[in-house]
C-alpha cells in the first residue's frame, strides 16, 4: 500500500514535466539509444546467461511478487510472469548481476540505463493493455527466445512481432500489451533508458524518480533476489 500511494503521486507530478513531449510510440535506436549496437554485439553470451537462469526457473520471482503495483497485469490470468532484476532504478542488485556477468558489465559502461531485467514469459501468458507513467524513460526489449507461434507485442495499436535477436525502442506510455501463443516461454531483455531531454526541470524530475525508486528497491531488494 505504502509502494502504491508513494510512487503513485510522485509519478503523476513526473507527467505534469514530461507533457509537451511529442514523440512516436516506437522510436529509432540509433538515434536514441546508440549503444544498443554493444548489445547486439552480445546477444550470443545474453541469450546463454538468460537460459542458464531459465533452468532454475522456480527460483525466479514472478513480476508482482517483486512489484504489488503490477499485479493486475503480472497475476491477470495463472499464467507466470517472472524477472531477474539486475538493476532496478539505478540500484544493482549485486546477486543477480554475479549470475549476469555479460549485462553487468554492458550496465557498467552505460550508466544512463536506469533498470534492466531477464524477462520470462510462460506459454499463453497474455499482458493485458496498460501503460506506463513516466515518459523520463524509454523502453527497450531484445528478443532472446521466442516460441512457434510466435509472441507479439502490441504499441497504441501497432502489433510488433517478438523474433529471437530483434530489438525495439518503444515509449511504454502509450497503451500497449504482450502475448506468447507459444508452446515455450519468451524470453527478453528489459531495459529502462533515460529519454534525452534538454528542460533542466525534466532532467531533475528523472533524477528525483532514479533517486526514490532506487530508494525503494534497495529496501526490498530480498524480493528481486533469485533463489
Amino acid at each position: 500500500m505504502l509502494e502504491q500511494i508513494v510512487m503513485g503521486r510522485l509519478r503523476k507530478r513526473m507527467r505534469q514535466l514530461y507533457a509537451g513531449i511529442d514523440t512516436p510510440p516506437i522510436l529509432d535506436l540509433e538515434a536514441y539509444f546508440p549503444q544498443a549496437e554493444a548489445l547486439q554485439m552480445l546477444y550470443p553470451m545474453l541469450r546463454d546467461e538468460a537460459l542458464a537462469l531459465y533452468a532454475g526457473a522456480a527460483g525466479i520471482p514472478r513480476f508482482h511478487e517483486i512489484s504489488t503495483t503490477q499485479t493486475r497485469i503480472s497475476a491477470s490470468d495463472g499464467k507466470d510472469w517472472r524477472m531477474v532484476m539486475v538493476k532496478s532504478y539505478g540500484h544493482l542488485i549485486r546477486a543477480n548481476a554475479a549470475r549476469t556477468p555479460a549485462l553487468a558489465g554492458f550496465l557498467a559502461a552505460n550508466p544512463q540505463v536506469s533498470t534492466a531485467a531477464y524477462s520470462f514469459l510462460d506459454p499463453g501468458k497474455h499482458i493485458p493493455p496498460h501503460r506506463g507513467p513516466f515518459r523520463g524513460i524509454l523502453r527497450y526489449h531484445l528478443c532472446l527466445y521466442a516460441p512457434e507461434p510466435g509472441p507479439w507485442l502490441k504499441v497504441d495499436g501497432v502489433t510488433v512481432p517478438y523474433e529471437e535477436g530483434g530489438a525495439l525502442l518503444w515509449d511504454d506510455t502509450f497503451t500497449h500489451e504482450v502475448l506468447n501463443p507459444g508452446s515455450h516461454p519468451r524470453i527478453a531483455l528489459l531495459l529502462d533508458v533515460q529519454r534525452p531531454v534538454t528542460r533542466l526541470a525534466q532532467k531533475l524530475a528523472y533524477r528525483g524518480m532514479i533517486r526514490g525508486g532506487g530508494l525503494y528497491s534497495r529496501l526490498t531488494e530480498k524480493r528481486m533476489r533469485v533463489a
